[in-house]
C-alpha cells in the first residue's frame, strides 16, 4: 500500500469521525472521495462516478418507482391494511410480540422494498400495540428496525441490491431472489430474532417503561381521521401485484410475458439487464394502478404521491448511492480494492468473513447498504473468480453485510424513521440491534467456513 493508500485510511478515519459528530453524510463522503482522488491522482474517476451514477437507470428506475409506489400504498392505506391483516394474530398471544413484529417488518419489507417506507407503514400500528402490552419505547423502536431492515428486501426480485450482482454474474434477480438469498436470509433472521428477544427480555426487566407514547403530529397521514379499522383483503393484497408479476415473468415459471417493445422500444439490450431493470418499473406502475383500482376515492391524488415518493427516493436513497459510489471509486483509485484483493488471493479463508463484515462496516458508516452492494462487490467479484469460487454466492453474502450494516448505522433514514416514530435516540436503537445483527453474521460466516451451503 503505498502514499495514496495510507491517505486513503486516514481520510476514512476523518470521514467517520465527522459522522458520528453530526455532519451530512453525502457531504463527508464527497469530500472524503474528492480529498483521496486528489492523493492518488485521479479527480476525474470521481468525477466521472458522480455523473454516471447520478443518471445510472440501474438505480433510479427500480429505487424511485418502488418509492413512488410505497407512497401511493401508504396514500391509499393499502399498505396499512396488509399490517392490519399480518398484526391480527399477534393481539391474542402478547408474549409473541417481539417476534412477530420483527416477522411483520420483515414480510412488508418484502414487496414494499423501501426499508423507511415499511417502517412508516408498520410502526403506526404495532408501536400502540406493543406500548398497550407494557413495552418501553426504545424496545418498541428497535423490534420496529429488526424488523422493517433485517434484509426481507432481499428476497424481492426488485431489489437494487440484486441488480448489482446481476450485472457482474448476469444470473436474474429471480433467480437470485429465490434460490440464492433466502437460506442467507432467513438464518440471518432467526438468529437475530431469537438473541433480540432475549435481550429484549433483559432490557424490560432491568428498566421500568418509559410513559412515552407516539406525538400525534409524528403520525402518517393515513393514521388521521377516517383510518381504516376494518381489513379490505383486497387492498391488502395490492402490495403484493409488483411482487407477483416479477416472480410470475421471471424464469422459471414464465407464466407472464412482457413484450421487450413495451419498455425497451428499439433500445438495443444484448445482455437483458435493461429489460429487467425497466420490468421492474413497469411491474411498480402496475401496482399503482392496482392501487388506484382499488382506493377509486383516492385515485385522483396517486399519481402526484408516486411522483413525491419518487423524489424521496431520489433525494434520500439516490443521493447516497451517489455519494458513496464516488467514494468508493477513490478508495479504489487509492488501491486499496487492489490490497484487498491481494489478501484474499494469499488467505482465500478469509473470503467469507472479509465479503461479510467489509459491507457490514461501510454501509453502517454511510447508512446505504444499496451502496455498499454497488461498491464493494466489485471488490469482492475479482478474487471470487480468481479463486473459482461462485461469484453470486459471495454476492449474496456482501449484501446481506450491507443490509445489517445499514441497520446499526445511526444516520440511516430507516433508523433515523424508527426513532422519531418512537421518540427515541437513533445511537440507542443502532447500539440494540447490533449485537443481533452481528450474532446473525458470525453464524452464517462460521457456517459457510465449515462448509455448510448457505
Amino acid at each position: 500500500m503505498g502514499f495514496a493508500g495510507a491517505v486513503a485510511l486516514i481520510v476514512v478515519a476523518l470521514a467517520v469521525t465527522c459522522i458520528v459528530k453530526g455532519w451530512d453524510v453525502r457531504l463527508v463522503l464527497l469530500a472524503a472521495s474528492l480529498l483521496i482522488a486528489t492523493a492518488a491522482g485521479d479527480i476525474p474517476a470521481v468525477v466521472h462516478k458522480f455523473l454516471v451514477t447520478f443518471s445510472d437507470e440501474k438505480f433510479v428506475v427500480p429505487i424511485c418507482t418502488a418509492m413512488g409506489f410505497a407512497y401511493v400504498l401508504r396514500h391509499t392505506n393499502c399498505d396499512r391494511h396488509l399490517v392490519l391483516l399480518l398484526v391480527k394474530p399477534l393481539r391474542r398471544v402478547s408474549f409473541l410480540l417481539v417476534p412477530g413484529v420483527i416477522g411483520v417488518g420483515f414480510l412488508v419489507n418484502i414487496p414494499v422494498i423501501s426499508q423507511t417506507s415499511t417502517a412508516v407503514c408498520i410502526g403506526p400500528v404495532v408501536v400502540p400495540l406493543m406500548r398497550a402490552a407494557g413495552y418501553s419505547m426504545p424496545t418498541i423502536g428497535a423490534c420496529l428496525l429488526l424488523g422493517a431492515s433485517v434484509g426481507g428486501e432481499l428476497l424481492n426480485p426488485g431489489a437494487p441490491e440484486l441488480k448489482a450482482i446481476e450485472k457482474k454474474t448476469g444470473v436474474p434477480t429471480t433467480q437470485l431472489a429465490r434460490e440464492s438469498l433466502p437460506p442467507l436470509v432467513f438464518t440471518q433472521l432467526i438468529v437475530s430474532m431469537l438473541v433480540f428477544w432475549l435481550m429484549s427480555r433483559w432490557w424490560e426487566k432491568s428498566a421500568k417503561a418509559e410513559g412515552h407514547r407516539v406525538p400525534e403530529d409524528l403520525l402518517p397521514a393515513s393514521e388521521g381521521v377516517g383510518a381504516p379499522q376494518h381489513i379490505d383483503l383486497l387492498k391488502a393484497l395490492v402490495p403484493l401485484v409488483p411482487l407477483a408479476l416479477l416472480f410470475l415473468s421471471g424464469p422459471p415459471l414464465k407464466l407472464v410475458t412482457v413484450p421487450a417493445h413495451w419498455v425497451l422500444g428499439n433500445s438495443p439490450d444484448p445482455t437483458g439487464s435493461l429489460f429487467s431493470t425497466r420490468l421492474i418499473g413497469l411491474a411498480m406502475l402496475i401496482g399503482v394502478l392496482a392501487a388506484m383500482l382499488a382506493s377509486p376515492r383516492k385515485s385522483r391524488d396517486c399519481v402526484k404521491q408516486f411522483f413525491e415518493g419518487a423524489g424521496y427516493g431520489f433525494t434520500n436513497v439516490i443521493s447516497l448511492i451517489v455519494t458513496a459510489s464516488c467514494f468508493g471509486a477513490a478508495i479504489e483509485a487509492a488501491g486499496l480494492a487492489q490490497t484487498l484483493g491481494a489478501l484474499i488471493e494469499q488467505a482465500p479463508q478469509l473470503m467469507q468473513p472479509l465479503a461479510a463484515f467489509v459491507p457490514m462496516l461501510f454501509a453502517a458508516i454511510s447508512g446505504s447498504g444499496m451502496a455498499s452492494t454497488q461498491i464493494l462487490y466489485d471488490f469482492f467479484y475479482a478474487p471470487a473468480v480468481a479463486l473459482k469460487l461462485d461469484p453470486v454466492s459471495v454476492g449474496a453474502l456482501v449484501s446481506l453485510g450491507s443490509a445489517a450494516g445499514r441497520t446499526m448505522s445511526p444516520v440511516a433514514a430507516v433508523v433515523l424513521m424508527c426513532a422519531t416514530l418512537t421518540g427515541t435516540n437513533p445511537f440507542t436503537l443502532a447500539k440494540r440491534v447490533a449485537l443481533p445483527l452481528l450474532a446473525g453474521i458470525v453464524v452464517i460466516v462460521v457456517l459457510r467456513m465449515c462448509g455448510v451451503p448457505l
